[in-house]
């Protein structure tokens, strides 16, 4: 049975998009690429269906923060709701079909930011991360009078949890439409695939294939070998991709937080923090969550660089876009800091410094908010 691997897939897509960004990066090793200038434009040299996690955090518009680049940039509501759908039409051609995407916005945005991308994507959870504070420290408490509100403060962000949706219905699955072609092509029917895979349903023995294709859930890893064994013996189908180029990966248990109230402590002031800097603890989870080992791991509003050191220490592969010239720097020096102390015994020669520049010696682009 040919089933490919998937980690040489994920090494060819990244080297595929260091290719196209190359003369915007500051930043290249053989696990991160660091880029800067306009995301927007960045994205569109991007492969398509190349890029495994879009884990982003964007201008709020909402917040107004003054030291958050493009924060006060839309003169109204609509103008951003439209700067973020030309984003939308990038993130979902790049993602792969199993792919997801996390997007961190204001509480007083996210609804309309919900309803806009809909039309690209399945939003699978609102998450609500409550933002509290670290015993001893009061943070948010002290920072204005809440009487004069006229409205409850707004202690949390919204955390939108997606996936690239198919037409149809709320279970617009990729995988489901890929597994119900395929069986097609095969010659097989859907009560021959359930006799083959063994795939039984607990109360009529039969649902299971069924549930795949109308993407109400997806088969174990063993399950899906067992179907990629049933195609290939038909003759019809010469090799089927590996089970984590087709499913949407999501790793959770009872040891970790699994509902939609996240409780991660905020990030406390420090010297030299990134105003909209999110918890390291927190980045990891979404990554460790929604993503294989060795996936690639796209953050477009790279701020403080976090995203692309958790993508690190969770042995993911990582691309960074920052428009801020004073940030780009900061996350050169962060990630060069990291990969440095890794164990380069067994790495490639040219492993850290492939290519690396400050940003003032990077051609220099107009950097325009809006295409």
């Amino acid at each position: 049975m040919i089933i490919q691997d998937y980690k040489k897939n994920r090494e060819k897509d990244f080297n595929n998009i260091i290719d196209s960004l190359k003369d915007d990066s500051i930043y290249i090793s053989n696990k991160s690429l660091l880029c800067f200038g306009d995301s927007l434009e960045l994205l569109k040299s991007i492969p398509d269906k190349s890029i495994s996690l879009i884990l982003i955090d964007p201008p709020y518009h909402s917040t107004k923060k003054k030291n958050i680049k493009n924060d006060t940039a839309f003169n109204t509501d609509d103008d951003f709701i439209n700067w973020i759908e030309e984003f939308s039409e990038q993130w979902v051609r790049i993602l792969k079909p199993n792919g997801s995407l996390y997007l961190f916005c204001s509480s007083k945005m996210s609804a309309r930011l919900e309803v806009l991308l809909t039309k690209r994507f399945n939003i699978l959870s609102h998450v609500v991360w409550s933002k509290p504070n670290e015993p001893g420290f009061d943070g948010w408490k002290g920072k204005m009078k809440k009487e004069s509100l006229r409205q409850w403060y707004a202690h949390s962000e919204r955390v939108l949890f997606m996936e690239p949706a198919m037409d149809g219905n709320l279970h617009r699955s990729c995988f489901a439409k890929f597994l119900r072609d395929t069986r097609k092509r095969s010659g097989l029917s859907g009560n021959k695939l359930t006799e083959l895979t063994g795939a039984y349903g607990k109360v009529n023995h039969g649902g299971a294939v069924s549930n795949w294709e109308t993407g109400r859930n997806v088969p174990s890893k063993e399950q899906y070998n067992k179907i990629c064994e049933a195609f290939i013996n038909t003759g019809k189908i010469e090799n089927m991709p590996p089970y984590e180029d087709v499913i949407r990966p999501f790793n959770v248990n009872k040891e970790v937080e699994f509902t939609d109230v996240w409780d991660f402590y905020s990030v406390r002031p420090y010297k030299g923090k990134h105003p909209a800097e999110k918890p390291l603890d927190m980045l990891k989870h979404c990554i460790a969550s929604s993503s294989y080992e060795e996936d690639i791991v796209l953050d477009c509003f790279a701020g403080s660089g976090s995203t692309a050191i958790a993508s690190l220490l969770e042995n993911r592969k990582t691309i960074a876009i920052e428009l801020d010239e004073k940030w780009a720097n900061a996350i050169k020096a962060r990630i060069e800091k990291f990969e440095s102390n890794e164990e380069l015994d067994s790495m490639p020669d040219d492993y850290i410094m492939r290519k690396t520049k400050t940003v003032s010696e990077t051609k220099k682009n107009t950097l325009t908010l809006f295409s």
